[in-house]
């Protein structure tokens, strides 16, 4: 199993954007992120995301953690 990276809210962000996903509303520190035919999701602003939390945006928005490392280090 490979073991997720720390990342802030930001580059997370940036990395649902390659693949897709677009912002359609920011509320507070959480932006609300949308893909056609994905389940949309909610990532906060901050500097550093929890693991768990994480791992739950991954599934939700069904890449591997393998997959986001790849695309985090283009």
């Amino acid at each position: 199993m490979v073991k997720l990276p720390s990342v802030s809210g930001k580059k997370a962000i940036k990395v649902f954007k390659k693949i897709g996903y677009q912002i359609i509303r920011k509320r507070g520190s959480h932006f609300r992120l949308h893909c056609q035919n994905k389940e949309p999701l909610t990532i906060p602003d901050h500097k550093n995301l929890v693991k768990g939390l994480l791992r739950k945006i991954l599934r939700d928005s069904e890449i591997t953690t393998k997959e986001f490392i790849k695309l985090l280090k283009k």
